[in-house]
């Protein structure tokens, strides 16, 4: 009953501007490997050696890999908090509730906030925030003064999954 899991949330980087910038640089590349290296003619004015030319390619297609793998993964317990940005988080840290003051949700401006998406430090106080999309958080302050923000798009099945088991301290 402890471990029983309350709220789970499972997200990842899929806006589209993103990847239609990524599908872009990768046909691309794909299109200068095949004119070059299997058709035999040079791709550009001052083009890359073939070596050179299936090296970036290869680390453009692997990069947008690793984004597709990307994703925040968050656990309500009666335990605490577990989250986990994958990769970064091989596993789920654990917050347990008697070292968080105050969890509340929250509408956020990232960029103004935190700079952007990802795993990132805020200015002025802020602490650090969790998040891939999206402007709705999971606001924790801890005992100790640190504060931590976990990106969510299921600000309301969040807040009830507090409110459920007495967590939801604004």
């Amino acid at each position: 009953m402890e471990n029983d899991v309350l709220f789970t949330e499972r997200q990842k980087f899929r806006q589209w501007w993103v990847w239609l910038t990524l599908l872009g640089v990768n046909g691309l590349f794909i299109f200068a490997v095949f004119k070059q290296v299997i058709g035999g003619q040079q791709f550009g004015e001052k083009p890359m050696g073939n070596t050179q030319l299936l090296f970036t390619a290869g680390v453009i297609i692997l990069l947008t890999i690793w984004l597709f793998n990307l994703r925040l993964e968050t656990q309500i317990k009666k335990t605490g908090i577990y989250v986990r940005f994958f990769p970064f988080h091989l596993s789920f840290r654990h917050y347990p509730w008697y070292n968080i003051s105050r969890s509340f949700v929250r509408k956020y401006n990232p960029i103004a906030e935190y700079g952007g998406w990802g795993i990132r430090l805020g200015l002025f106080g802020k602490g650090k925030a969790f998040n891939v999309s999206g402007n709705k958080g999971l606001q924790l302050e801890f005992r100790n003064n640190k504060k931590l923000l976990i990106g969510t798009n299921k600000p309301g099945e969040l807040a009830e999954a507090l409110n459920k088991i007495g967590q939801l301290k604004e």
